[in-house]
C-alpha cells in the first residue's frame, strides 16, 4: 500500500539550491558520525576490547555531551531532509526500517546502556548491553544505506 502525502516536492527550499540539500546530508552523516563513534567507544569498553585504562562510568560520561551533540545534528537535519519528498521517504522499507531501529536504539541508549555504563559493570553484564548497543546502532546505520537501494 502506497502512503501519499498532498506534497509538491519542488515547493521545499531544499529541492531548489544544489547546495542546500547535500549540505543538510554532510551535517546529518557527520552528526552520525559522533553521535555512533562515541557511543562505539563506551561500547567497546563494555566489551573489554578498548580503552582498557579508564572506567566505562568516566568514559560515558567524558563522551556523553559529544554523543548528545551528534544526535542533536542528526535529530535537526533529518526531518528536514524527511521534508524534501516525505512520500519518497514514507514508501521506503528502508527508512521506515531506519526510524524504527532509531526510535529502539535512542530508547536503549538513554536507558539500560547509559545506566550500565555509569555503574562500571560486570564484564558479563557489560558484553550483553555492549552487544545489543552495537547491533541496533549497525542496524540504524544499514537502514540508512538501504534507503537508497529499496
Amino acid at each position: 500500500m502506497q502512503i501519499q502525502i498532498p506534497y509538491d516536492p519542488a515547493t521545499n527550499p531544499l529541492n531548489n539550491n544544489e547546495w542546500s540539500f547535500p549540505l543538510l546530508e554532510v551535517i546529518h552523516i557527520v552528526g552520525f558520525a559522533i553521535a555512533i563513534g562515541t557511543i562505539f567507544m563506551v561500547d567497546l569498553r563494555l566489551l573489554g576490547v578498548g580503552m582498557k585504562r579508564q572506567l566505562s562510568s568516566q568514559l560515558a560520561k567524558d563522551l556523553g555531551p559529544w554523543t548528545l551533540g551528534g544526535l542533536a545534528a542528526v535529530l535537526m537535519s533529518g526531518p528536514l531532509i524527511f521534508s524534501s519528498d516525505p512520500n519518497l521517504y514514507l514508501n521506503n522499507a528502508g527508512f521506515r526500517f531506519k526510524i524504527g531501529a532509531l526510535l529502539i536504539a535512542i530508547l536503549y541508549q538513554y536507558t539500560l546502556h547509559r545506566k550500565v555504563a555509569l555503574s562500571d559493570p560486570s564484564p558479563a553484564v557489560g558484553v550483553l548491553v555492549g552487544s545489543v548497543s552495537v547491533a541496533l546502532w549497525v542496524s540504524v546505520v544499514a537502514g540508512g544505506l538501504f534507503i537508497a537501494f529499496t
